[in-house]
């Protein structure tokens, strides 16, 4: 994924999932990404910053949620990175609540337009802010567990951490 802002900063943290690197811009938290995760964006020029306070408040919250504390988030977010049909995606993954899991085909409905099923997938894959844009409450249309960029033992611990398994 290429950004296309001048300035993007970055910060590294833990979670028991595993490393998160988290990025943000100006307007908001423009990624997350798990250690190994697919789709991993080119790095080169972002300014690593521990003490962005958008940054500081994803890890804040992100803690939270792994504690089982949070269910949802409130950050800024810039999904301004993906197309405008992925941005859409991104904004109707915000809207399942955790605890519940939607399929390809039902959120591909819910974008308006039924028959983009591959597309919303795809778009699903390339979602830049795991977790907190939650991509891992999709599955298949049998109600399997299908890709996830971070890999499907992460999807199946967040979704047991949610009680949606």
């Amino acid at each position: 994924m290429k950004f296309k802002t001048s300035t993007l900063y970055s910060t590294h943290i833990d979670s028991p999932l595993g490393g998160i690197t988290l990025a943000a811009t100006d307007q908001g938290l423009a990624g997350t990404w798990f250690d190994q995760q697919r789709h991993w964006p080119d790095t080169r020029g972002w300014q690593t910053d521990d003490a962005h306070p958008v940054l500081r408040q994803a890890a804040a919250q992100l803690a939270d949620y792994f504690a089982g504390r949070r269910d949802r988030f409130d950050l800024p977010l810039d999904l301004s990175h993906g197309t405008a049909f992925q941005q859409s995606v991104w904004r109707a993954l915000l809207a399942i609540p955790a605890g519940k899991t939607t399929s390809y085909g039902a959120l591909s409905a819910g974008v308006g337009n039924p028959a983009a099923v591959r597309a919303v997938g795809a778009a699903v894959g390339r979602n830049p802010i795991s977790v907190i844009v939650p991509c891992h409450r999709v599955l298949g249309a049998d109600g399997s567990l299908t890709g996830y960029a971070g890999g499907l033992e992460r999807k199946t611990a967040l979704l047991e951490l949610e009680g949606a398994l």
